[in-house]
């Protein structure tokens, strides 16, 4: 059986496994980071930044609020896995 393949050299299995706890975190942490996101956008600047840069645009995904919000459900599958894994685990 072959080890995990790593981007660092000599990297052990702890490394690897402790990489892989950090990045599922980072993970869980976008979805939550983008919707504040779009929150504070609407709140402080008040879309005034996306009425200059936005002239003339007619889509309602222009602008930096539906951004934050479109990359905020983009990253939601994070937090479905882990729902479905605690769901899996309180059935057994």
């Amino acid at each position: 059986m072959t080890g995990p393949v790593s981007a660092a050299p000599g990297a052990g299995p702890d490394g690897v496994a402790a990489a892989r706890h950090l990045a599922r975190w980072l993970a869980l942490a976008a979805t939550p980071t983008f919707a504040i996101m779009a929150a504070l956008t609407i709140m402080i600047d008040g879309g005034q930044a996306d009425m200059l840069c936005g002239a003339g645009q007619v889509s309602l995904l222009g602008g930096m609020v539906p951004m934050y919000l479109l990359m905020s459900a983009f990253h939601a599958s994070a937090w479905l896995r882990l729902m479905a894994e605690r769901r899996h685990a309180a059935r057994r």
